[in-house]
């Protein structure tokens, strides 16, 4: 069996043992804007299905995707369209063997966000 005993170590590597990595943290990035992607996708579904089932239905989902809260979440929703789509092509890049090597994926972890950041302020001013 083995030692349980193992003094005053870790288990296993910790958040207080390893620094985050920019590659790491723009991969959990991803998959949080990928999730709120599906949850402003299931409000404009709601949005939807209330304009079909009546006017008073309707009322409720439009007063609440048109509150700040609606208007908030809608902006997010901007950032994390361009953030996905730009780390999903960074991933198809990375499928053909490109870039894979630390300094370039950094700088492409770095770029991406910077053009998400970009592309959202542009798409918020021509809207």
């Amino acid at each position: 069996m083995a030692d349980v005993n193992r003094g005053n170590r870790p288990l296993s590597p910790h958040l207080q043992v390893y620094r985050p990595q920019l590659t790491s943290m723009t991969s959990i990035l991803t998959r949080i804007t990928g999730n709120a992607l599906i949850l402003a996708g299931l409000l404009i579904t709601w949005w939807f299905v209330a304009a079909a089932a009546g006017p008073e239905a309707f009322a409720t989902a439009d007063a609440v995707l048109t509150s700040w809260f609606g208007k908030l979440v809608f902006l997010g929703s901007i950032f994390a369209i361009w953030y996905h789509l730009l780390a999903g092509l960074r991933h198809l890049v990375w499928d053909q063997g490109y870039l894979l090597d630390i300094d370039s994926a950094e700088k492409l972890g770095i770029g991406i966000i910077i053009a998400s950041v970009c592309l959202s302020l542009f798409t918020i001013i021509i809207l």
